[in-house]
């Protein structure tokens, strides 16, 4: 097991609230992306070819699915993972039972795909794709086996680094960045089309969604890291909220009060309320991403060696109008050999 490390700082004003609840060796190399509900954590492992399936809820250990390519993220919904995959020759959406450990599908890519998202129900899967002198997201509707696309004006040059759905389902928001800055897209997922535009100029890194506010993890050399606060309902920057250094991803829950960010070679637990900086995690090897569980009590780590490592988390209500949210009795991570 490797060495864990959780410091309150002063702004806390209590003991931590963050607890070591177990970890798993998968041993395959670095770990790109992880994604977890209430009974599954799926890791993928980049250098490997493969996604590792654990339920805590079980006594046997990690399952392994090899894929066709690198998986560079995933995205679950239910029983199902869905992995963005890629090699020389095509980048493919790899559909997963996670109870079975088996591949159930696969579908194939044009272009360079840079990010993927699922619909609540699990019957779209969104994947953001870079062409030549383009981008667009392409919709996969894995019950009728079908494939459309939402194009993207952006122009040459523009990539999308993040997708995230909301609740409803009803709306995608697109983090575009352009060689003249950055943008976050309101997208009506029924009509296929772009509702509205906010320009935020630094590099999107990842974005968090909630019932009223989308988060913008943004970072460059000048800014450094960022957490702009966007206002659903005008579509308006609200605040922004200083995150690191390097931040490369973050995590949320669905009340929106915590962030947990990759800040290059820590965790740094946020407060939105009144952005102060918690917590900070470290793990036994620099972290690679994070991914929080429904309930939004256990946060998982992973990093460049391919161990998973879980904390029991919980906001404290003297920081937040959001009530907190209590343990779950249930079964916590532990060291398996794989």
């Amino acid at each position: 097991m490797a060495s864990v490390f959780v410091r309150a700082n002063d702004a806390a004003l209590t003991e931590s609230r963050t607890a070591f609840a177990g970890s798993v060796l998968i041993g395959r190399g670095v770990i790109a992306d992880v994604a977890a509900n209430s009974t599954t954590i799926v890791a993928a492992n980049h250098s490997d070819d493969s996604v590792t399936v654990v339920r805590p809820d079980t006594v046997t250990g990690p399952g392994q699915v090899p894929v066709q390519g690198e998986p560079t993220a995933v995205a679950l919904a239910d029983d199902r993972a869905y992995v963005l995959t890629s090699t020389a020759e095509v980048d493919s959406v790899v559909v997963v039972d996670t109870r079975a450990n088996t591949v159930l599908a696969t579908y194939p890519l044009a272009f360079t795909a840079t990010a993927i998202e699922v619909s609540p129900d699990g019957k779209r899967a969104y994947v953001a794709r870079t062409g030549d002198d383009h981008v667009d997201i392409a919709v996969i509707d894995t019950t009728a086996e079908r494939v459309g696309t939402i194009d993207i004006p952006a122009g040459v040059g523009a990539s999308i680094d993040g997708l995230r759905i909301a609740p409803s389902g009803r709306t995608l928001y697109a983090a575009v960045t352009t060689i003249s800055g950055s943008r976050l897209l309101m997208i009506d997922t029924e009509t296929a089309r772009v509702r509205k535009a906010l320009s935020l100029g630094a590099p999107i890194r990842d974005l968090a969604v909630t019932k009223t506010a989308a988060y913008v993890l943004t970072s460059d050399i000048t800014d450094l890291g960022a957490i702009v606060v966007v206002d659903l309902a005008g579509f308006t920057v609200n605040r922004t909220i200083a995150a690191g250094s390097l931040p490369i991803q973050m995590a949320m829950p669905a009340d929106g009060s915590r962030a947990y960010v990759v800040d290059y070679d820590q965790v740094a637990v946020l407060c939105t309320v009144t952005n102060d900086v918690l917590e900070t995690i470290t793990v036994g090897s620099r972290p690679t991403a994070v991914a929080l569980s429904d309930q939004g009590d256990r946060l998982y780590v992973t990093d460049v060696e391919g161990e998973i490592t879980a904390f029991r988390v919980t906001p404290p209500p003297m920081y937040s109008p959001f009530e907190a949210i209590a343990f779950a009795d249930e079964r916590e991570l532990e060291p398996v050999g794989v």
